[in-house]
């Protein structure tokens, strides 16, 4: 075993996509398991979990790998200011195309046709934004600062464990789910808070 494990090491070393890709092919379908149980689903649907996996291997680690690399050209200095800057560039470039490519895409793979990706974009889309806009740019800052480059993809990878499962949420809801204001109740807090 030990011999197996030093080769993927190795192969992972000399071909550092490959790293991300096998974190999302686990850790997107994980996502997609998660929010089906969180849901009160008894019975997976494995095949949701099957395109997650596909949808995050073949197209979430590549595009993500890209986007560190030219990231690392762009702001090669290491440290804070930098790490702000990538991350905040990454909300307005790579972060809108990833999410719109994620209703698309996934649509698609759910044998949606090409009106019914633009609708889920078209509905979805901006919700999923705004909350992105508060998670992403500061696990960025972190990863661009503290985290080493051949690591960077990785750890993405497991802090969108938690993202993953939220996109997961988001992609079952019904369009008309969206259009009502959501009512959350705070464990600590009697009041409902409802956002809009």
């Amino acid at each position: 075993m030990p011999n197996v494990w030093s080769r993927v090491a190795a192969f992972t070393h000399k071909y550092p996509l490959s790293r991300g890709m096998l974190s999302y092919a686990c850790i997107w379908p994980l996502g997609s398991c998660v929010q089906q149980k969180i849901q009160g689903k008894e019975k997976l649907d494995y095949w949701r979990a099957l395109r997650f996996s596909l949808y995050g291997c073949c197209f979430v680690a590549p595009t993500l790998y890209t986007w560190m690399t030219i990231a690392g050209y762009l702001f090669p200095k290491p440290g804070l200011r930098s790490g702000i800057y990538k991350a905040l560039v990454e909300q307005v470039s790579y972060t809108p195309s990833a999410m719109i490519c994620f209703y698309f895409f996934m649509t698609l793979l759910e044998g949606g046709t090409l009106d019914e990706a633009c609708e889920e974009v078209k509905t979805k889309f901006l919700p999923t934004y705004k909350v992105g806009a508060c998670v992403w740019p500061v696990l960025q800052t972190f990863n661009f600062t503290v985290v080493p480059p051949q690591n960077r993809v990785p750890f993405v990878s497991l802090c969108s464990l938690c993202w993953t499962t939220f996109l997961a949420y988001m992609k079952q809801l019904e369009s008309q789910q969206l259009e009502k204001p959501m009512t959350v109740v705070a464990p600590s807090l009697s009041a409902p808070f409802t956002a809009y």
